[in-house]
């Protein structure tokens, strides 16, 4: 990578870094691509989507070595899917009654968040505000 890119990616990479938490792969990308493309075009537009990506990956709350564990154990449990017409994502405040939340097994090492299941989709939730924190895909 050439020198100006190589600064170029730094740079977005630490401003990219707290916008992109918790968000997952696709949103950290789009804004990360977003975000550079305003600060560097579109050379920032590509360094930018793909540290927005890494960084939102590694940031998720299962990190990338637990995602695909958690999502086996919650099908694995069939529960019931709470059908909502609402949009699935990060930031989406699921309704007061008909969604039941479950805990999160100690082995995940999660605290403060439960599980349920939307839309066929396994969700972590804060019990307190019922609000989407991550979906695992």
């Amino acid at each position: 990578m050439p020198r100006p890119a190589l600064a170029l990616a730094a740079l977005l990479g630490l401003g990219f870094a707290s916008a992109a938490q918790a968000q997952g792969t696709a949103r950290g990308a789009q804004e990360g691509a977003a975000r550079g493309e305003a600060i560097a075009g579109p050379l920032g537009a590509a360094v930018g989507g793909a540290v927005g990506a890494a960084v939102g990956t590694a940031n998720s709350l299962l990190g990338i070595d637990r995602r695909e564990r958690f999502r086996l154990y919650a099908m694995g449990e069939r529960r019931p899917s709470f059908a909502f017409s609402g949009p699935v994502r990060v930031g989406t405040v699921l309704p007061e009654g008909g969604v039941v939340y479950y805990d999160v097994p100690p082995e995940f090492a999660l605290r403060g968040v439960n599980y349920t299941i939307v839309n066929d989709h396994p969700v972590l939730v804060e019990p307190g505000t019922r609000r989407i924190v991550e979906v695992i895909e």
